[in-house]
């Protein structure tokens, strides 16, 4: 599938199981906890300096946001998880859309990815682990980026790709993209990868 990245912008803003979109266009979710980067990937991606808002307060969005690619297929922005200042009922909120997002979307046959974000400076929270074995057990396809990598050195991101390696997901063959939004590096890789499962 060819398409126009510069030809993008938010489409719809959704905080119901009843407002998600019915039409067939394929989606590319991205998941991860609060401030893990995703708006900034979702910049980066689009050669956008603020089409995803970056929020100052984590945990702030508990919606799903749509992002047209082209007319062509969404990046879908799920709400970010784990902040611990977020009260219990919006955590059941946004958790609640999320998992409705996946089990009960009219269109959860269009989803072709989920981006899953870690922060590389901390590896897996226990909500990533939850989120990943949640995308296992329902055969949801799935990829790992690892974000600001531009905050360790090269030694110190060798050794944290090493760790993920070798006590997360080597073993179940899930390859890790380390990924920059200051230096873009992973930024083409990570467009392979969309672009093969769109295909």
């Amino acid at each position: 599938m060819k398409f126009n990245v510069n030809n993008s912008g938010i489409s719809m803003t959704v905080g119901a199981s009843s407002q998600f979109p019915k039409d067939p266009r394929p989606e590319i979710a991205l998941s991860g906890r609060s401030n893990v980067g995703k708006s900034s990937l979702i910049n980066t991606l689009l050669g956008r300096k603020s089409l995803a808002r970056v929020s100052s307060s984590p945990g702030k969005t508990i919606t799903i946001n749509y992002y047209g690619i082209d007319n062509k297929f969404y990046l879908v922005d799920l709400p970010g998880y784990g902040y611990a200042k977020r009260s219990q009922k919006s955590k059941k909120s946004w958790s609640s859309l999320t998992e409705d997002y996946f089990l009960k979307n009219p269109s959860a046959d269009a989803i072709k990815l989920v981006i899953q974000l870690i922060d590389i400076r901390t590896g897996p929270t226990e909500d990533d682990v939850l989120m990943i074995n949640f995308l296992i057990s329902n055969d949801i396809p799935f990829t790992v980026v690892a974000t600001k990598t531009d905050k360790l050195s090269k030694a110190q991101l060798a050794e944290a790709l090493s760790e993920l390696d070798k006590n997360y997901f080597g073993e179940a063959g899930i390859e890790v993209i380390p990924f920059s939004s200051v230096s873009r590096d992973g930024k083409d890789l990570l467009w392979s990868v969309i672009s093969d499962a769109l295909n």
